[in-house]
């Protein structure tokens, strides 16, 4: 016979799969449950623990817990460059943003190495959280010579793809980039905003991006949730 903190927990997500308890949606508190279910707050607390586990709740210090609908599987070729609206929606999810910040900046030693600028040159920085869903599943952190981009930019409310506003407002078009792909540590502030599950991973991808005349335009760092964005890549033996 199973224990009791797992019948509680498949009576739970049988109330997540029904639909009664939908994703989004705050559970009432721990007193309410443990009483409706008719078990110790210890028992309900195994297993919210458990479900929180597997991915389908998620508890906020200081919020309260929450459902959690599962994502599916982002597939991404690592020899293919393209926006991640593009990577979002080509899943056929909603894609969306939640803006962080988005300020004009004076250039560090290493985006003016990286853009061929000189340190203390004019710099758009955008910060923003990519959802998918609405549910957060990247950090992106775009640098943009001011010079290519303008400060018409800091206007916007909503961007969506970076790729497709540079050619529509800059004429400018991305053909490649060079990539390096790093594990950022779980207290990276920046991870700190796409942890949501105790078992979730970040891949950092840090971009180069060049233009038609191979000229440096745009510098990237894209934290990618692991358990949603899935990259691959063929390897030739020389």
């Amino acid at each position: 016979m199973k224990p009791q903190y797992m019948l509680i927990r498949d009576q739970i997500l049988q109330l997540i799969e029904d639909g009664i308890l939908k994703a989004g949606e705050k559970l009432p508190s721990e007193i309410e449950m443990a009483k409706k279910f008719k078990v110790s707050r210890e028992t309900f607390r195994s297993a919210v623990k458990l479900l929180e586990k597997e991915g389908r709740l998620v508890v906020k210090r200081g919020a309260g817990t929450f459902v959690v609908k599962a994502l599916p599987n982002i597939p991404n070729r690592l020899e293919k460059l393209g926006s991640v609206t593009n990577m979002i929606k080509s899943a056929g999810l909603n894609e969306g943003e939640r803006r962080e910040s988005i300020r004009l900046a004076s250039c560090t030693k290493e985006w003016a190495k990286a853009l061929q600028l000189k340190e203390g040159d004019s710099v758009i920085v955008n910060e923003r959280i990519r959802t998918a869903n609405d549910e957060p599943t990247v950090v992106s952190i775009n640098i943009i010579p001011e010079h290519i981009i303008g400060r018409d930019i800091l206007k916007e409310k909503v961007i969506g793809s970076l790729f497709a506003y540079l050619e529509e407002h800059c004429q400018v078009y991305i053909t490649s980039a060079d990539a390096e792909l790093n594990v950022p540590l779980h207290t990276d502030i920046q991870c700190q905003k796409l942890l949501i599950r105790p078992e979730t991973t970040v891949l950092m991808m840090k971009q180069l991006h060049y233009n038609r005349l191979n000229e440096p335009v745009l510098y990237s760092m894209d934290y990618f949730r692991n358990d949603v964005f899935q990259f691959t890549i063929r390897r030739v033996r020389n």
